[in-house]
């Protein structure tokens, strides 16, 4: 009798324990109203700070974070101008943030905007620290809000390979037939009177166009962000998010042209060919010939020109968001898939087959958020544009968007689409993965989350 009374009493709290791990997991999904709040914090370095090779600051830059809470969960969306963070930095900042403001680690999405225009490896003490502050100053201005999405295009990215038509070979050029999405994304979030909180923009695009100049910038994104923000007198934040563009540039970017070619003459009278490589900077340069110098101030104003467009379209979506939602179900995941590594065993930048030898499987860290259905999800890497083209099409959400160099950087180098991996450019050489892994793992991957926050 008493094996029988402990028996019934093991299966009623197992019940129990069972019934509230259900009713946790569908509260977790129901729809609740929605806060949300914005910051953004300084982060440009002084000009003592810096290493000798950097000449100083073109621009500031900033850590812009928001915060969105539906009474049952929160989620943080924080985007640097930097070109690259560590998985390190994305733990110490998601820990932080879930011990100090209750919001889960795995909860918090942090985006490098990719500029080339700040050290790589930019970090320390005080940079975490400024990172948290946005976060916290994001968190401190949540208020009831709604939220909205839609999309638009913008044509200042390109596919970056093409045939070079000298050689015959692949090289880095704009290629106007090449896979390139247009989309621009945008979340919107606003006050229940309709005052502006902040806006989330995706597009893809790398940010590279001063990266020869040597000075602290946020290159496009950061005059993007700007722009927006000014043409709302500073009262909303515009986070940008980095799309896949892995094969993305800027459709004006000098250092596929004259400046390219002005380097590797430079180098030649020194008897050392860089015709097939690409060294860092401006190095090589003469900055007080007359023609180097017309062609970086040209490329200081583009980032302003390119800023002022992809900002009047990220309004211009805005304007036309007319349907929004004052609550929602925030669902957030997060996995690790592995792929077949590489390592090369030649050299050469583009236009030549690589060889390789087997090297360790590779990491890679998947994310994925809904708010109401709104789709983000996010990749831990540099990936090529038809990847998330496929994600899209193949998304059971009709608002998805890819983010890519988030909560870390993957040791893939980058990751092309399987179709590109027949093609010797310089991304697919020097990528650390085995064809024919990444594509299906990654896509499916996701797609695996997004059916899970659909139950």
């Amino acid at each position: 009798m008493k094996i029988d009374t402990n028996f019934r009493l093991f299966v009623f709290l197992s019940i129990i324990m069972i019934s509230h791990t259900l009713l946790s997991q569908s509260q977790s999904k129901q729809r609740m109203s929605l806060k949300a709040g914005a910051a953004k914090v300084h982060i440009t370095p002084s000009t003592n700070e810096l290493s000798s090779n950097w000449l100083g600051i073109l621009d500031s830059i900033y850590c812009r974070a928001i915060v969105v809470d539906n009474g049952l969960t929160s989620t943080a969306l924080v985007t640097v101008d930097i070109g690259a963070m560590s998985d390190q930095v994305w733990k110490n900042l998601s820990q932080h943030v879930e011990r100090e403001l209750g919001i889960p680690a795995s909860n918090v999405f942090l985006t490098a905007t990719h500029t080339h225009s700040v050290p790589f490896g930019f970090g320390g003490e005080k940079f975490e620290q400024q990172l948290f502050a946005s976060v916290k100053a994001a968190k401190a201005n949540l208020k009831p809000a709604r939220i909205g999405y839609g999309s638009g295009a913008s044509y200042i990215n390109v596919n970056r390979n093409s045939i070079d038509q000298k050689t015959g070979r692949w090289g880095e050029g704009p290629n106007y037939e090449g896979p390139s999405d247009k989309t621009v994304a945008v979340v919107k979030f606003e006050s229940l009177n309709g005052d502006p909180i902040a806006v989330y923009y995706n597009y893809a695009m790398h940010g590279v166009t001063v990266g020869q100049l040597d000075m602290i910038s946020g290159d496009a994104p950061g005059a993007t962000s700007r722009y927006i923000e000014d043409s709302f007198d500073n009262k909303i934040v515009a986070v940008w998010s980095t799309g896949a563009c892995g094969d993305q540039n800027p459709l004006y970017f000098q250092q596929t042209y004259d400046l390219r070619e002005i380097r590797i003459k430079d180098y030649a009278k020194r008897g050392e060919d860089i015709s097939n490589s690409m060294p860092p900077g401006g190095v090589g340069l003469n900055r007080n010939e007359s023609k180097v110098a017309k062609l970086m101030n040209q490329q200081k104003q583009m980032i302003l020109s390119m800023g002022q467009f992809l900002g009047e379209e990220v309004m211009h979506v805005m304007r036309g968001i007319e349907r929004t939602e004052t609550s929602a179900k925030i669902v957030v995941a997060q996995k690790i898939i592995t792929c077949p590594g590489r390592k090369r065993t030649n050299t050469g930048r583009a236009g030549y087959a690589g060889t390789y030898e087997d090297a360790a499987p590779i990491d890679i860290r998947l994310g994925f958020l809904l708010i109401d259905d709104i789709a983000i999800s996010s990749v831990n890497a540099e990936i090529f544009n038809p990847i998330a083209q496929r994600l899209k099409k193949e998304s059971p959400f009709a608002h998805t968007m890819m983010v890519t160099l988030t909560n870390g950087f993957a040791d893939s180098g980058y990751i092309p689409n399987d179709a590109a991996f027949g093609n010797y450019t310089f991304e697919v050489v020097s990528s650390n993965l085995k064809p024919g892994f990444a594509e299906n793992a990654i896509v499916n991957g996701i797609l695996d989350m997004m059916e899970d926050a659909k139950k």
